[in-house]
């Protein structure tokens, strides 16, 4: 009777002890609908103080959606965006998760989340066929921030074409609070045409196993957080970022030019790093960084593999807004010169100019409204914002009898660079300018357009049919680099 009694007491203890670890089983838990959000909105904390069962419903949807400007791409997505919608939840919590996929999708598609303790994240639970829906349930036993994608074979090309997106997973006692939370997300994509040119393009596999990507973006776009969509935030204010990096192949050194945050919760884990100027997050990986905003301006985020930045797209905004501090920044405003054309407050010219192109509605006011923009952030650092160049090192542009007497001859400087001496207005120059390979076909056209009708400049516009038929052409040699 004695040994029975015990044998009962240690079970009773046993059950005691399991419920304490795990919570209360699925069926005595409250039933919630997560709250889901598009990039970069973040769902409000939970503010629960115990577990409960949450029902996450995310539908696949195959779309086409701009990558860049006059640039259009078909993303696979969790819920419409590129990355998916944002997923918060408890520590504790019993996920009850749905999978639909949309009936006009083309692909089967499943999902693992890095959440998720169980076979494939998910993924072997999830497969979902066009136009059905799959479900399973899972316990969140870790906090975190947490990488979700597609899994459905080939995995590398249904990330590639956007399929990733976080989950977090509150602590128990939640997240310090914060006046900002932001979700930016980084990915590398392949496409069959060279970075920016135009039109609808389709993937490319070849890239993608070689590793070499024709952008690397945050959020799914050039330009998703810059301009009128850059986030904001005000002096004294304190912001909260989940970055992730859905890959499929490259690492990011993310960096905020001109912050450094305070906090990060390095590889998405529980351990603080303070202090910290750029942070490492690896494809399917996540962090969250928070900072204090201090100084006023336009702060850019950036891969700092530097060249992904500046040529491929991985370039975004925080405007801070309020009162400057002398004692902390002494300096001007950030300028878009340095930043790129992507940092302009907007790029609405650009986007009017691809619209017309692409109707057949082009004029050369369209041309130059557009090159206005563009010149600010790639030629006016050397030849200024008004044309002058600097005495001795870079010609001037306003008044050149360099571009008056063949207009066409600068499309190749443009291209294909120029190096050694040339004469401007009757004044020696000797300097390298490099070939502007970043610029597509649109964007030569429209600089050259706008510096012809500029500072006294005979007027006149160059078409991007010009443009395209000089890149297609040998360069000359006679003081040209970049052949």
């Amino acid at each position: 009777m004695l040994q029975r009694l015990l044998l009962l007491t240690a079970i009773a203890a046993s059950n005691l002890l399991t419920v304490q670890a795990h919570g209360a089983p699925a069926k005595d838990l409250p039933v919630i609908h997560a709250q889901l959000t598009s990039p970069p909105l973040v769902p409000p904390a939970t503010g629960r103080k115990t577990p409960a069962k949450v029902i996450v419903e995310l539908e696949v949807v195959e779309k086409d959606m701009p990558i860049s400007e006059g640039v259009s791409y078909t993303f696979w997505t969790f819920g419409g965006t590129v990355p998916g919608s944002f997923i918060r939840v408890r520590q504790g919590d019993t996920v009850e998760f749905h999978l639909k996929n949309h009936p006009s999708s083309k692909m089967p598609h499943n999902i693992d989340l890095h959440g998720v303790t169980g076979p494939g994240g998910g993924a072997a639970s999830s497969f979902t066929a066009p136009g059905h829906e799959s479900q399973f349930s899972f316990k969140a036993l870790n906090e975190g921030i947490y990488v979700y994608h597609c899994a459905t074979a080939p995995v590398g090309m249904h990330v590639a074409n956007g399929m990733y997106g976080l989950i977090l997973v509150e602590p128990p006692q939640g997240l310090p609070k914060v006046d900002h939370e932001y979700y930016v997300m980084q990915g590398d994509f392949y496409t069959t045409g060279k970075y920016r040119e135009k039109g609808q393009q389709p993937f490319d596999m070849e890239k993608a196993i070689a590793e070499q990507p024709t952008y690397v973006l945050f959020n799914g776009a050039e330009g998703a957080l810059t301009g009128d969509k850059a986030i904001t935030a005000k002096v004294g204010e304190t912001v909260r970022m989940y970055v992730g990096n859905g890959g499929p192949n490259l690492v990011s050194s993310f960096h905020v030019i001109g912050a450094i945050f305070d906090n990060v919760r390095f590889e998405g884990g529980t351990l603080a790093q303070k202090n910290v100027q750029t942070t490492l997050i690896p494809a399917g990986g996540a962090a969250i960084v928070d900072f204090k905003a201090k100084v006023p301006g336009s702060y850019v985020m950036v891969d700092h593999s530097i060249f992904r930045a500046f040529n491929k797209g991985a370039l975004a905004i925080l405007k801070i807004d309020g009162p400057e501090d002398k004692s902390i920044y002494s300096g001007k405003e950030v300028d878009s010169v340095y930043l790129g054309d992507r940092a302009a407050p907007n790029m609405n010219a650009v986007a009017s100019a691809t619209q017309a192109a692409a109707g057949g509605k082009l004029t050369p006011q369209d041309q130059i409204a557009a090159g206005r923009e563009l010149f600010a952030g790639t030629c006016s650092v050397c030849h200024q914002a008004n044309g002058a160049g600097l005495p001795g090192v870079f010609p001037p542009l306003s008044k050149s009898d360099f571009l008056s007497q063949d207009a066409k001859r600068a499309i190749g400087v443009v291209l294909h660079g120029l190096s050694g001496k040339v004469k401007v207005n009757g004044k020696d120059y000797d300097s390298v300018m490099p070939p502007m390979n970043q610029l597509n076909d649109d964007e030569v056209a429209n600089i050259l357009t706008y510096v012809l009708n500029s500072w006294g400049n005979p007027g006149g516009n160059i078409t991007a049919d010009e443009v395209k038929k000089q890149r297609a052409a040998k360069p000359a040699t006679t003081n040209q680099a970049g052949h």
